[in-house]
């Protein structure tokens, strides 16, 4: 179960590789837009700002987001432009979407992490979507770094190899900008592919859990948090945040926390436009 107000405990941080992935997006008019994997709806609330004349849909599996997207929704709606009326949002899962005919652009911004084979995903929507539509994905790259290290290895531990292990994400098998630009060049698109690591300056308080700790509770500990009972989760939680202090000191009352992203920008049909 996701909880919205966890996952939005580093707002800022967790929306700024959002603006800097749209940032490279240069769609004048588009008929529709698309964020697959909204979330709370937070950032899918921007985009009518970007492209007034524009149908904006969100999409996500977690009926406990789309309740607080379609809640910010409503409440933008009656307090600032009516542009944020055209925003809707649905439940749904990204595995089963199929783009209608005037969709334009798509984004996905920290989502594919969690899909098995979206590398297929990713290739049948280059191809489904119209000649000339933008397909715009973030997905995070740091399943080598000490924080996801810890996890597992906790999880590795005899009393919760059983329950935990499994439920780990694994490194993807290519997860760099190079993997993806060639993947989608190869479906007939023109790439713009890039990475960048965002190096996070979380605030610690003497009177609070670790910042890593809170971070990780809003994404990569979930399926741990419903695989344990109280008691479990509790153990599990306090050796896990005393590897992550190891991991990441305390300077300053703050750790620095550096994330690696994954960017690429795809506009389908482009090859083949370019080749004629």
């Amino acid at each position: 179960m996701w909880d919205p107000t966890t996952y939005l405990r580093y707002g800022d941080e967790r929306s700024r590789p959002f603006h800097d992935l749209l940032a490279r997006v240069p769609a004048e008019r588009p008929r529709a837009v698309v964020d697959l994997g909204c979330g709370p709806g937070n950032l899918t609330a921007t985009l009518p700002a970007r492209w007034p004349d524009s149908r904006v849909a969100g999409l996500d599996s977690s009926p406990e987001m789309i309740a607080e997207a379609t809640a910010t929704a409503t409440a933008i709606t009656a307090t600032a432009t009516a542009t944020a009326a055209r925003v809707s949002f649905a439940v749904g899962d990204v595995r089963h979407w199929h783009p209608e005919p005037d969709v334009d652009v798509v984004v996905s911004n920290a989502v594919l992490q969690w899909v098995p084979g979206h590398r297929e995903l990713l290739t049948r929507w280059a191809r489904e979507l119209p000649a000339g539509a933008w397909l715009a994905v973030q997905v995070p790259g740091n399943f080598d770094a000490p924080s996801h290290r810890a996890l597992r290895e906790v999880a590795d531990r005899p009393a919760w190899r059983a329950d935990v292990a499994p439920l780990l994400r694994r490194p993807p098998a290519d997860d760099t900008a190079v993997g993806y630009a060639e993947l989608l060049t190869g479906a007939g698109c023109a790439v713009d592919a890039w990475e960048t690591t965002y190096v996070h300056l979380l605030p610690a308080r003497v009177d609070a859990d670790h910042p890593v700790l809170s971070w990780l509770e809003g994404t990569a500990l979930r399926p741990v948090r419903a695989a344990l009972d109280a008691a479990g989760w509790a153990d599990f939680r306090a050796e896990l945040g005393v590897r992550l202090a190891e991991a990441y000191p305390v300077r300053h009352a703050q750790v620095h926390f550096p994330f690696r992203r994954v960017f690429f920008v795809a506009r389908t049909g482009a090859r083949a436009e370019e080749n004629q």
